[in-house]
């Protein structure tokens, strides 16, 4: 497995950028407007800050992190079925376990023969009694 996968279903077309068509560039209208907005409220807070405004020292970093957010959130959009998934190693197990694990996967093995085995009987059965009626 992949450091990096796509969810099946949510890719665009084959040849299609997610960049470009009437929806995303939607979307890019949006980001460069917040984006806009997000530099002129830094601006204003750093004029206000620098003023005297203790204040606004708390938005002047602010907007800068909304901005960032607005980014990620403009890249989620444009990617819906992007996920990083990174496989996961089990946990060793303390060797004091290994005959109780050994045990229960034989004892699982033996139910699901056990089960398989009254399936294919139960199956059986009916062709059994629809060959005797004839």
């Amino acid at each position: 497995m992949s450091d990096a996968e796509q969810v099946p279903g949510e890719r665009p077309a084959k040849g299609k950028s997610p960049l470009v068509g009437a929806a995303a560039m939607k979307t890019h209208l949006t980001l460069l407007v917040g984006l806009a907005l997000c530099s002129a409220a830094f601006i204003f807070e750093l004029g206000r800050a620098e003023g005297g405004n203790e204040l606004s020292w708390a938005y002047v970093f602010e907007w800068p992190l909304l901005a960032i957010f607005a980014v990620y959130m403009w890249w989620k959009l444009l990617h819906p079925g992007f996920t990083i998934r990174r496989v996961r190693e089990k946990a060793p197990l303390a060797p004091e376990y290994q005959g109780m694990l050994h045990a229960w996967e034989e004892e699982v093995r033996r139910l699901e023969v056990a089960r398989r085995a009254e399936e294919a009987e139960s199956a059986q059965r009916p062709r059994d009694e629809a060959s005797r009626d004839e």
